[in-house]
């Protein structure tokens, strides 16, 4: 049977904006993100974060240092009793690297996360800050795409607990 993903992008959604952020005592979370992953969590879906990290290609961080705040995040989650089932990102920025398919907009992330997870896109759920977290879930077929701040207004107005 195939699983329905709850796909997060990381900043601006996990935690607050921060450009190129990389060091943990940097990371802030968005406190709500909790309660929204529990709430998806109970209904059955996996989560999947799902993050361009241009920093790594102009070189301002390492792919290293993104590993060890990405270890650091996924234990806070599980502390609150939520497993990050994969963290996948995209360390190219076209300026820097060229083109790619995992970049978002483009939905090569989500994509990858579908084979590693047999996902049923068409019944799984997007959350970003961006346009371009939008379309990527457009592009991937994903059709319950939400932007974090329209999430947010409405989060006394959801079922979730």
């Amino acid at each position: 049977m195939m699983k329905r993903a709850l796909f997060l992008d990381r900043d601006g959604v996990i935690n607050k904006e921060i450009c190129h952020l990389y060091r943990i005592e940097d990371f802030v979370f968005i406190e709500e993100i909790f309660k929204i992953c529990h709430f998806y969590i109970d209904q059955g879906f996996i989560i999947i974060v799902i993050t361009n990290q241009a920093g790594i290609a102009k070189g301002l961080y390492t792919e290293e240092d993104f590993q060890k705040l990405t270890v650091w995040m996924i234990a806070e989650f599980a502390k609150r009793k939520i497993t990050i089932e994969k963290v996948y990102y995209c360390p190219h920025h076209p300026d820097y690297t060229g083109i790619c398919d995992c970049r978002k907009p483009n939905p090569g992330m989500i994509f990858q996360a579908q084979k590693d997870f047999d996902i049923d896109l068409g019944h799984s759920v997007l959350i970003g800050d961006k346009l371009s977290d939008i379309e990527a879930g457009l592009n991937a077929g994903i059709e319950h795409v939400y932007s974090i701040d329209d999430l947010l207004k409405r989060l006394n107005e959801l079922p979730i607990p």
